[in-house]
């Protein structure tokens, strides 16, 4: 074999094998949640000195080759104080020399600067049991009414629904708390708290939420018909039967596009953005994502990048570079040993810069296909609104491997107007009906839950009772189906739900 052959085969083996550093760079800062990601810039910043940050928050980290020329001569001292400064970046890149290859820290649940940040503004912040009992403590009630409101707050869901019984919360007041109640009396307490913001709260069922919002509308012909719709055809409503609506209300089709743009505005949870740990959770979690709801439906979706700085290569590492690079014949065998190691920390902080990018366009474009598809559900916030989808739904709409799909959505959350989500809320399987029509596992177990949720707790439902009311919902399932679903759901048995 040749020495030119030789050559080229080596050649074309270090290609190849900086193409796979490359695209394992960027897998690896695809995968990675924001505040990991904040952690590995600062890390990378730490270790290559030729990576440093923009001043100018508001453009791309430019290309080190495509930096201009110096307009103007410098003046001798300002020639010779540049020099100074290249010398002093190069005598301390040096000194990196030989530990190009340490590992990285590895990092024990430490606090990175941003969630200090996030500390101090989370942390000042009321919870939602905080605000509701500031509510309550301007409303006038009595000793008594003020024990009973107490412990409603405190029984409230994080959707800002009181699932329990009324009944069963006037025993459990007077067994725990000694208070000597009544459910009738419960239930009048509870009339004030529903009076209390956010609208909704407090509601018993979803039906009573979304009256409770109709109720505080001005009065006008759209409330009257938005509160017939959610009162007299509300099971028509969340099977989105639109049509024997529209008809059994007389409307046209202007009308009832207009009727179902309003009902999108109602909350369904609305204690969803505002949980009992508002001001902690939100410390350990930061989306990476940010889908807005716009009072038309109208969605936005960004990317939370605030906090991640804008990167570039050092001007002084790529200064250093050309003019290593210019005066090659001249260089001693120090001053090439520095080229070497100068291009090798330019060639990785560009690298590194060319990752960061290609992780933000592909968060953005696999955002934007989940967007696409669950477009139902970032419009009204119900789970029932979830369409099946799975890993390859989204890389038939991206053009990505399932595999990247599978790092974006791992360990990523979304703030929506409905409350914080991570991505893989997103994805379910679908069972396919006879007829040939898809739904959501998402849906059903739904369905499911609330069925369990409404049943008399002294007569709890058996699975082939529970699989024959979600057959007459429209959800033919097994009793089996049932009850693989209960058990992935955490839900006992009949038996152990009285």
């Amino acid at each position: 074999m040749s020495q030119s052959q030789i050559q080229e085969q080596r050649q074309e083996q270090r290609l190849s094998q900086s193409i796979s550093a490359q695209q394992l760079l960027q897998a690896q800062l695809v995968e990675l949640p924001l505040t990991q990601l904040l952690e590995r810039i600062e890390t990378e910043m730490h270790d290559n000195p030729a990576l440093e940050t923009s001043s100018d928050d508001y453009q791309e980290a430019p290309d080190y080759a495509d930096e201009p020329e110096t307009a103007e001569p410098l003046d001798d001292y300002e020639q010779q104080r540049e020099r100074e400064e290249r010398n002093d970046a190069l005598d301390a890149a040096l000194e990196n020399i030989g530990r190009d290859d340490e590992e990285l820290p590895v990092y024990h649940g430490g606090m990175s600067s941003a969630e200090e940040r996030e500390e101090m503004v989370y942390g000042q912040q009321q919870s939602f049991y905080d605000l509701l009992r500031q509510q309550m403590d301007e409303t006038d009630l009595s000793e008594h009414e003020r024990d009973i409101m107490e412990y409603l707050i405190g029984s409230l869901d994080d959707d800002g629904l009181l699932r329990k019984p009324l009944d069963d919360i006037a025993e459990e007041l007077e067994i725990r708390e000694m208070i000597q109640t009544s459910e009738q009396e419960v239930r009048q307490v509870l009339r004030k708290l529903q009076e209390f913001d956010p609208a909704g709260i407090g509601a018993q069922s979803l039906q009573e939420c979304l009256l409770l919002q109709i109720g505080r509308r001005d009065d006008s012909h759209l409330k009257t018909l938005m509160n017939s719709v959610i009162k007299d055809y509300f099971d028509e409503f969340t099977k989105k039967h639109w049509n024997r609506i529209a008809q059994a209300l007389g409307l046209t089709d202007t009308q009832t596009e207009l009727l179902q743009r309003e009902l999108r505005r109602l909350n369904p949870k609305p204690g969803a953005s505002m949980s009992e740990t508002v001001g902690h959770s939100m410390q350990q979690i930061t989306p990476d994502f940010i889908v807005d709801t716009l009072d038309d439906g109208t969605l936005s979706l960004s990317l939370n990048n605030s906090e991640v700085p804008q990167l570039q290569v050092s001007q002084s590492f790529a200064d250093l570079l050309k003019d290593y690079q210019q005066n090659k014949e001249g260089l001693s065998r120090q001053m090439k040993e520095a080229l070497l190691y100068t291009k090798q920390k330019v060639d990785a902080a560009q690298g590194f810069i060319e990752a960061v990018k290609t992780r933000r366009r592909t968060l953005t474009l696999t955002m934007k296909a989940i967007v696409q598809i669950q477009h139902q559900f970032f419009e009204d916030g119900d789970e029932a609104s979830l369409r099946p989808m799975i890993l390859k739904d989204v890389a038939a709409r991206t053009g990505l491997d399932l595999s990247t799909i599978s790092r974006v959505s791992n360990s990523k959350y979304v703030q929506t107007r409905w409350g914080m989500f991570p991505l893989k809320y997103f994805f379910s399987d679908a069972i396919v009906t006879e007829s040939g029509e898809e739904l959501s596992t998402r849906e059903i177990k739904a369905a499911l839950r609330d069925l369990i949720e409404g049943e008399d707790k002294r007569k709890p439902l058996s699975d082939d009772a529970l699989s024959e009311l979600l057959k007459q919902q429209g959800y033919p399932i097994a009793r089996r189906t049932v009850a693989k679903y209960r058990e992935q759901m955490g839900l006992p048995v009949a038996r152990l739900r009285k």
